[in-house]
């Protein structure tokens, strides 16, 4: 139960957001929606197939450095598909480059910032009832 409310919270986070970063920049409740729907369903689209990829380069990996290493890039090619994805969403809507490149930058600024202190919160949670539940 407490598993599936993090998680829950979680994709609630990634969108308040997308939705908050859209609708500052906009000030279109509408394109803040269109950001809020549109964003997450390209990133379900593309990650799978990311994830896939670079679980391949990592297997290739010759010693334990390589595997960290390659677990590194990995993850900034991740923020880098995320970015890319930002910043077309939000160009694509508003017809703004400008407004793309500002979504390409706070949106990961912001979940940097944001995202840990969600994680603390769970975490936290989960000490207090007593460690009986893990958590992902």
């Amino acid at each position: 139960m407490v598993f599936a409310a993090k998680k829950t919270s979680q994709v609630i986070a990634h969108l308040a957001i997308a939705f908050v970063i859209t609708y500052a920049v906009t000030g279109s409740m509408l394109i803040g929606g269109l950001a809020l729907l549109i964003e997450p369903v390209i990133n379900v689209l593309l990650l799978p197939i990311h994830e896939k990829a670079w679980s391949a380069i990592r297997a290739r990996a010759r010693d334990e450095r390589e595997r960290y290493m390659r677990i590194a890039a990995e993850k900034v090619s991740q923020t880098a598909l995320h970015m890319i994805v930002a910043f077309g969403v939000m160009a694509f809507a508003t017809g703004s480059l400008a407004f793309g490149g500002m979504a390409a930058v706070l949106e990961p600024i912001c979940n940097v910032i944001l995202l840990p202190i969600h994680d603390r919160f769970w975490e936290k949670l989960e000490l207090r009832l007593g460690g009986a539940v893990r958590m992902a």
